[in-house]
């Protein structure tokens, strides 16, 4: 069961983040308020429900939020700064777009670059134990996904409106095939080969 907030009479924002793993596109995340006693019991962990469902929840997340807000960060910045301090970076940018100022911010994993004037606390998992979170993994992951289907149009030999830009057997292929286009990440491993840029991350 999810819990709907850490502290009672708080204002808190569930920030989460879709795409770190990923060859290509950029790193998308999403900061969510949520109202006092919300409850949905559709809303699980994003990556345990269906595209289907994700895609079902989405807009009833964004009509019944107090706030939401989603954050991108590109390609070339990730190259530049590193998967990690890029998944930071988009949930900063999540929560600068916040239409009302949070008192917290609940952080899905075990670290986090502290935000401006506002206390933060890591939930490791917290995808699937706080309310909050939970949204915000499911407004990240299917922004992110409408974006890559986009994306998809203008290079369809990769396969990203299935893959997501994630290392499946299939994306490789086709970068070994095709070479790599503006859209991946070239800090990364694209090929089993190639060494990393960035390897300990």
């Amino acid at each position: 069961m999810l819990l709907p907030f850490l502290e009672a009479g708080r204002i808190e924002a569930g920030c989460d983040e879709a795409g770190r793993g990923c060859l290509a596109g950029p790193v998308f995340a999403a900061a969510v308020i949520l109202p006092d006693g919300y409850s949905n019991d559709l809303l699980n962990d994003s990556k345990q429900l269906c595209e289907h469902k994700r895609e079902t929840l989405r807009p009833i997340i964004e009509r019944d939020a107090l706030a939401w807000a989603v954050g991108i960060v590109t390609e070339q910045e990730i190259d530049k700064i590193n998967i990690l301090n890029a998944s930071f970076l988009a949930m900063h940018r999540a929560v600068d777009a916040l239409s009302l100022r949070p008192e917290h911010l609940l952080i899905d994993g075990n670290r986090f670059k502290p935000y401006p004037d506002t206390p933060h606390t890591c939930i490791v998992k917290g995808d699937g134990k706080m309310m909050s979170i939970a949204a915000a993994s499911i407004l990240a992951k299917t922004h992110r996904d409408e974006y890559m289907r986009k994306i998809h149009l203008e290079f369809p030999q990769y396969g990203w409106d299935v893959n997501k830009g994630y290392p499946t057997r299939a994306h490789r292929d086709a970068i070994a095939r095709f070479g790599a286009t503006d859209y991946h990440r070239h800090s990364f491993r694209l090929l089993n080969d190639q060494p990393s840029l960035f390897p300990d991350l």
